[in-house]
């Protein structure tokens, strides 16, 4: 008889749920972020300001001006005000939409590339570091209203 119930308790102890199987990291963990390089809260900034700004690397941002020194700095026809960029990083890039850029003065530590856009051809300008460049409609022979597209920096 002790044969009988040792076989019955063990068949009854066998016959319990087994606890549940750990979870994975994987399971568990947040999914991936994937960098778009969409420029952060350009819709906002396109809606208070009238600024397009799209992509980039996020060493070129929006600053405002004066707010330090050595910020690259644009002039724009319609705007009272400059349009300020603060650059940091050994290199940057931004893609932009901001019409009748005609000056630019560099960052005080980087120079700059920038494309702009006219009747559908596009100029490249060279802007040193810390010096003030006419791009644009004051560097075009038929002074027309050009488009910034695209801003490059490097020390």
């Amino acid at each position: 008889m002790a044969t009988a119930a040792a076989v019955a308790w063990t068949a009854s102890s066998s016959a319990q749920p087994s606890p549940p199987a750990p979870a994975t990291v994987a399971d568990e963990g947040p999914g991936y972020a994937v960098e778009d390089f969409n420029y952060p809260g350009a819709d906002k900034i396109q809606e208070e300001q009238g600024l397009v700004l799209k992509r980039g690397d996020g060493h070129i941002v929006l600053a405002e001006c004066g707010s330090e020194s050595g910020l690259m700095e644009l002039w724009v026809r319609y705007r009272p005000e400059h349009v300020c960029f603060r650059v940091t990083g050994n290199s940057g890039y931004l893609s932009v939409e901001i019409p009748a850029v005609y000056g630019i003065k560099g960052a005080a530590d980087q120079s700059a590339d920038v494309t702009m856009t006219v009747d559908n051809e596009e100029s490249h300008y060279e802007v040193p570091a810390g010096a003030l460049t006419n791009v644009g409609e004051t560097a075009d022979p038929e002074g027309r209203d050009h488009m910034l597209l695209e801003i490059t920096t490097t020390k």
